[in-house]
């Protein structure tokens, strides 16, 4: 599976790391994403999620159903 956030659309980020003589070699910034199960009370239903932790401090704030709406709007999720 894609490294990437179903709610947010974070995903893998490539940068350079830099050693003490300044040489640079590619390497990637990988998101922190956690696989989690998430219960929506208008569906009656549990939906397994992968979302970063960022997502996770989102939903703490604003509840499943809008951040699944907003997400929705974005485009990275299709109902």
């Amino acid at each position: 599976m894609a490294r990437v956030c179903d709610l947010t659309g974070k995903r893998v980020q490539v940068g350079n790391n830099v050693s003490h003589a300044n040489n640079k070699t590619k390497r990637k910034f990988y998101p922190n994403l956690q696989k989690k199960r998430f219960y929506i009370p208008e569906e009656d239903a549990w939906v397994t999620l992968k979302v970063s932790t960022s997502a996770l401090r989102t939903i703490n704030k604003n509840g499943i159903s809008s951040v699944l709406k907003k997400a929705a709007e974005q485009g990275y999720i299709v109902f």
